[in-house]
Formats: structure tokens, C-alpha cells, sequence
């Protein structure tokens, strides 16, 4: 796992974005995306953009600034992907291709997230944004 010093959080096109300051191989496990965990019906009451549904049950509040991995982007063509561990308690963000230093870290937030959050202002990841 990587340490809070191999990440620089930056200004981005998004707003702020995380970029990485070494190189992972396609499938390294990148960061954790941490925080309280809370019930579906907190989650609901507490509203926000950096709740992680985890299952039916729980969902991650990844508020904290601690939570390095709130500051990955989404993007239609990602280079991570979140995956869940076994016991559906904990989320991994882990690289999809090789990802070099320097580059932006994004994944794909999902159909329902990019609905509600991204799609009203439209998205302003690489692949939907023209040069």
C-alpha cells in the first residue's frame, strides 16, 4: 500500500484532483478510500459527495481531509477502478493500467453518481473535455 507522501493533491480542471508521485503496475493497489462508516439511513439523512456505498447496509463518509482518495477524480476513460474487499467493509482503489508519476488519478464514480453530481454541469474529465 502507498504512503500519504507518494500523492500530491492539485488544482485540476474538476476543482482539486490527486496526482501520484510514483509509478504503480496494472493491478497495485493504489490508496484506501477511508472514513466513517455509517448505515444507509445516516448516509441518506447526511447527503454529500464523497459517501462510498460499500452494500445495502453501509456506506463510507469519506469527508475527512485524512481521506486522500476524495481528491480522485471521475473519468469516462479511468485509469483505477474502486473495488470492495470480500467482506464489502473496505474500498481499494487499484490501478487498471500501468500509471506513471505524475499522472492524475481518476475511476469511474458510477452511472448514479455522475447522474445526480456530474451530468447537470457536465463532465470535465480528459476524454469529455476538448484541448
Amino acid at each position: 500500500m502507498s504512503a500519504k507522501n507518494d500523492f500530491k493533491v492539485f488544482r485540476s480542471s474538476a476543482g482539486l484532483g490527486l496526482r501520484t508521485l510514483r509509478d504503480f503496475k496494472k493491478g497495485d493497489e493504489v490508496i484506501e478510500y477511508i472514513g466513517e462508516k455509517i448505515t444507509s439511513d445516516e448516509a441518506n439523512q447526511r447527503g454529500g459527495k464523497y459517501l462510498f456505498e460499500l452494500n445495502d447496509d453501509y456506506t463510507i463518509d469519506g469527508t475527512t481531509r485524512k481521506n486522500l482518495a476524495r481528491y480522485i477524480n471521475h473519468s469516462c476513460r479511468p485509469n483505477c477502478e474502486a473495488e470492495l474487499d470480500e467482506d464489502e467493509l473496505r474500498v481499494f482503489i487499484k490501478a487498471r493500467r500501468a500509471i506513471k508519476a505524475g499522472e492524475e488519478l481518476t475511476y469511474d464514480y458510477g452511472k448514479e453518481y455522475v447522474n445526480d453530481y456530474i451530468k447537470p454541469y457536465g463532465c470535465r474529465c480528459a476524454k469529455c473535455t476538448p484541448k
